[in-house]
């Protein structure tokens, strides 16, 4: 079976992140893997932009016809059975489906705002929804909206997200302080930084503490804001975006998260991976992964974050503790083999 991974862009994210593994991991378990990005290569593309099963059409914009026949063709030359399009990609595969190609649609629902489904445009994708074959879902909640608003009708299934383990080092982080907290969360006002800067600023108090922050800087408004936010702070740190974030993560002692709304947050299971204790607000799927080793708060409430990063601050033999086994719980549930799995058994229904 050839299964192709499709992609608008590989700027870092979750999306992104997951297209890259299915990718790597699906040479092992199939006969030709391969990735296609259709608008703009991004920071994650290095790396594997020299591998023969990566392709880049350099879309122009929604309807490049150009793009469109690239695409045909590649899916022509290597014979592809299923397209696995992640997020916004869906529609490009579907104007190539329509258009007279034959391969089977699966789309991967990576929604990120799952607090807020209610407020989720819906026309298109349900217009358009017959042409999937499948649909893959972060979360339980992104299933049952699939299933009662877009009235899907066909295969329909959860599976979390997964990361690859890494054999790399450690990167030292900026600073002296103590403790290193540390967040991967693009700019975005979804990931509500100035939550996690309030709650900052009240351990920042009462402790030898830094904040070290990654992630995607867009460089419109809300951006420019936090980063002269950051620029307040002596011992804040920001980073921007970098290819990969776990040697920094093992520099780290408590991994935050801090958003108002999330999908299955890669970053948590980055932490995790990592052997770094979590907080995170109480969003998307977080409760049913982290089950109880992690310290879970309401969003948007500063007072509440920073109390629960302060217990392990105080306590470095429980967040070590429950570091280590949400280590264990990730490696099991959160891994490639465990995933992998359930994709395999999924995949032949079609």
């Amino acid at each position: 079976m050839n299964i192709l991974q499709l992609i608008d862009t590989l700027n870092p994210g979750g999306a992104e992140r997951m297209a890259i593994n299915y990718f790597k991991v699906l040479k092992k378990h199939t006969e030709n893997s391969l990735l296609v990005v259709t608008r703009e290569k991004g920071l994650l593309a290095e790396g594997i932009s020299n591998d023969p099963g990566f392709y880049f059409l350099e879309k122009k914009n929604t309807f490049d016809l150009k793009a469109l026949w690239r695409f045909k063709n590649i899916l022509k030359k290597n014979k592809i059975d299923i397209v696995h399009a992640h997020g916004t990609s869906w529609f490009f595969a579907v104007l190539c489906k329509i258009s007279g190609s034959d391969f089977k649609l699966i789309w991967h629902d990576h929604y990120g705002n799952s607090e807020f489904l209610k407020e989720r445009p819906v026309r298109a994708l349900k217009a358009l929804s017959g042409c999937f074959d499948g649909i893959i879902c972060v979360n339980q909640a992104l299933k049952e909206w699939s299933k009662n608003r877009l009235q899907f009708k066909k295969e329909l299934v959860f599976l979390p997200n997964f990361v690859l383990e890494e054999e790399t080092g450690a990167k030292n982080l900026r600073g002296n302080e103590e403790y290193k907290l540390i967040t991967v969360a693009n700019l975005r006002l979804q990931k509500d930084h100035l939550n996690l800067l309030k709650a900052f600023d009240q351990l920042n108090e009462r402790f030898s503490v830094s904040l070290h922050l990654f992630g995607c800087d867009y460089r419109d408004a809300y951006s420019e804001m936090l980063k002269r936010e950051f620029e307040k702070r002596e011992q804040v740190y920001y980073y921007g975006e970098v290819a990969s974030v776990i040697p920094y993560l093992k520099s780290a002692d408590i991994g935050v998260l801090s958003s108002r709304s999330e999908g299955l947050p890669v970053a948590l299971i980055e932490y995790g991976l990592a052997g770094i204790a979590v907080v995170s607000t109480e969003v998307g799927e977080v409760k049913n992964m982290m089950n109880d080793l992690a310290k879970l708060v309401p969003a948007n409430n500063s007072i509440a974050l920073s109390k629960a990063i302060s217990v392990y601050l105080q306590n470095s033999e429980a967040r070590k503790n429950d570091a280590q086994l949400l280590k264990k719980r990730i490696k099991e549930l959160y891994s490639e083999a465990s995933v992998l799995d359930e994709y395999l058994n999924f995949i032949p229904k079609f």
